[in-house]
């Protein structure tokens, strides 16, 4: 079987090489001209621990980034779909780069070849049922194509490792000829397989990640009380939190701790999307709804624990700046809203580093007029007050330069030991 993986981002990028690991022959295609000449280079166009080395053998050998999608589509029997669906200001999925991606697919066929289109990216229940099954049966008939959801659990910064050891592989799908082939294709993992109906595989993918961002949130608004309160230990306390043997070796222990909030691409979007879903649905669900407002008022509340007693004319140094470690991705990272917040308390001096992702942040937020350091101790140098906002361990190291007063914003110093 043959693979033509739509989008070349984390998860398809991911994607992409894991096929082509297990033995196949997959094309890559992505709208972005500058990303694709970076992997027909070699590199990688975002950091991802291990994929650089997994890049390097499987590049035009039986991974092709390719711009002829037409040939690409005609000799594959599978198109996953892994591009973005955003979400807009009332947090409903934006689905416009899907549908593109599919209409480009059925354009480029030109034979009677059955294929099987895969959508990977997140989308909300119902969609694939409601939505991507009647658009392209509308546009060419049930004959040559049958419509799945195989949603991904991919963490980045452990996205290689997440693909190859997966804990299971869910293929939603109500098409008996696509759940025999993507069972094939995935046999060679030897990790269970489970079938289900589209909008339950659509479902699962939100259950996991709003679970996450419950958790998270939970964790944050516990340590907010615990600091109204006052004469608690948060770290401590976490730390005997995670000793109850019911949660086992579950490995949750991430989430079920204070932070800045949720940021990245994943959470922000789905918990939101699933919000405004279930609105359309005639539900309004009060535990997920004040999940997503205790993160959005996060940021507001760090940024007041930083600034706290400062003159306006302080130095404002920020440690970290994507949304979490061993990652680049700064997309609704906790940092920039922080950020945010300290210019709109008046506080105009503010300068910061992050091992990874300094560039990024540069582009992705021009409107935030900061000073980017290349290392951690001039902004300790350039600072009166630092906040460790990105839990980096390079960080732990801050407070032996000296006695200038640091933020905790990640309960970090003492949890992690």
């Amino acid at each position: 079987m043959n693979v033509t993986v739509f989008g070349l981002g984390f998860v398809g990028l991911t994607t992409a090489l894991g096929f082509a690991h297990l033995g196949y022959k997959v094309y890559g295609a992505d709208v972005d001209d500058a990303r694709k000449k970076i992997l027909r280079g070699g590199k990688l166009p975002f950091l991802e621990p291990h994929m650089d080395e997994i890049l390097t053998a499987h590049l035009d050998k039986n991974f092709f980034v390719t711009d002829d999608v037409k040939a690409a589509v005609a000799d594959s029997e599978i198109i996953f779909y892994c591009v973005g669906t955003p979400y807009g200001t009332d947090g409903s999925a934006d689905l416009s780069y899907l549908f593109a991606a599919v209409d480009t697919t059925i354009d480029a066929v030109a034979n009677e070849k059955f294929r099987v289109l895969v959508t990977k990216s997140t989308i909300p229940p119902s969609t694939t049922a409601e939505k991507i099954i009647p658009y392209v049966q509308k546009k060419c008939g049930e004959k040559n194509f049958a419509v799945a959801n195989n949603p991904e659990f991919l963490r980045e910064g452990h996205c290689w490792e997440d693909f190859i050891g997966a804990d299971r592989i869910v293929i939603g799908t109500d098409d008996e000829r696509a759940r025999k082939i993507l069972t094939e294709l995935y046999a060679p993992m030897n990790v269970p397989i489970k079938c289900v109906t589209p909008s339950t595989g659509e479902f699962i993918k939100y259950l996991s990640n709003t679970l996450l961002a419950t958790l998270i949130s939970y964790s944050n608004e516990m340590s907010q009380i615990a600091d109204t309160i006052g004469g608690i230990d948060v770290a401590e306390a976490f730390k005997i939190l995670h000793m109850d043997k019911r949660w086992g070796n579950c490995s949750m222990t991430s989430y079920v701790y204070p932070g800045c909030g949720y940021g990245g691409y994943c959470l922000p979007k789905d918990t939101n999307a699933l919000l405004a879903q279930s609105r359309v649905k005639g539900f309004e669900p009060p535990i997920l709804k004040n999940v997503i407002a205790t993160n959005d008022a996060r940021p507001a509340t760090i940024a007041r624990r930083i600034v706290e007693g400062l003159d306006a004319s302080a130095v404002v140094g920020i440690l970290g700046l994507s949304f979490k470690p061993l990652s680049d991705d700064v997309r609704d990272t906790p940092a920039a809203r922080i950020i945010r917040e300290i210019f709109a308390a008046g506080y105009k001096n503010v300068v910061a580093y992050d091992p990874a992702a300094n560039d990024e942040f540069a582009k992705h937020y021009p409107d935030l007029p900061i000073k980017i350091f290349d290392a951690a101790e001039k902004v300790y140098d350039a600072a009166d007050v630092m906040a460790i906002v990105t839990a980096w361990d390079e960080f732990k190291k801050i407070p032996a330069l000296g006695n200038k007063k640091i933020i905790d914003c990640r309960y970090m110093l003492r949890m992690r030991q």
